[in-house]
């Protein structure tokens, strides 16, 4: 029989990680490897166990989903992402693709689907949930959303993109360097980046901004 799949599963709440772990683990073809609270736990997770999927969440405390994302395909490029989230804005799932994610779930799903999606991107495919994929084009050069003109949001770079959610959090420049693990002065630089581009001149603006972007927790 072959290697049974290896899963790390990525949730801030305890009841989810424990019901998500226990269902794949009734599985003999699927084997949950570890479990982590945050984005950062999972990129240590993964650099110790090298699982062939990470399973996770989007809104979580600390360092940023799909910043970790981005982290851990680009350091283990055989490791898959798979989104599990209760959000479904086109902000979410446009971060989502562009961090290398092969699905994003919501979490109305139920368990058989998030069973089948982890086997579909364990054999090379990708997964998406029926109201993310209506919102896709799929092409050669792989999928991603369908546009009706360019919005300010799309004018982000990812990392933007990432530090504008930081700043929706209400985290300060000091606290986002230490997260990211970047200087003040290249937090600072982004911030005023991002101000220019959408043409916003405070924190309390961008936050809202973000919120009705999708790019931050409602």
């Amino acid at each position: 029989m072959p290697d049974a799949t290896t899963v790390l599963i990525v949730d801030d709440h305890a009841l989810v990680r424990g019901m998500l772990a226990d269902r794949l683990s009734m599985e003999v073809d699927l084997s949950v490897i570890s479990t982590a609270s945050d984005a950062g736990e999972a990129l240590q997770a993964t650099s110790q166990h090298g699982p062939d999927i990470v399973l996770m969440d989007i809104d979580m405390p600390g360092l940023a989903c799909f910043e970790a994302a981005r982290q851990i395909r680009s350091a283990h490029p055989q490791t898959a992402i798979v989104f599990l989230s209760a959000h479904c804005q086109d902000g979410y799932v446009e971060q989502a693709l562009e961090a290398g994610a092969a699905g994003y779930l919501t979490k109305d799903e139920p368990l058989e689907v998030v069973l089948s999606a982890v086997r579909t991107v364990a054999g090379g495919g990708s997964y998406f949930s029926a109201e993310v994929q209506g919102r896709l084009v799929v092409d050669p050069k792989g999928a991603r959303l369908g546009r009706r003109g360019q919005t300010r949001a799309s004018t982000l770079t990812p990392r933007e993109r990432e530090i504008l959610r930081y700043v929706a959090r209400g985290l300060s420049q000091k606290q986002m360097a230490e997260v990211t693990s970047r200087s003040s002065k290249t937090i600072h630089k982004h911030c005023n980046n991002i101000m220019a581009k959408l043409d916003l001149h405070d924190r309390v603006e961008l936050t809202r901004f973000a919120i009705r972007e999708g790019l931050a927790e409602a």
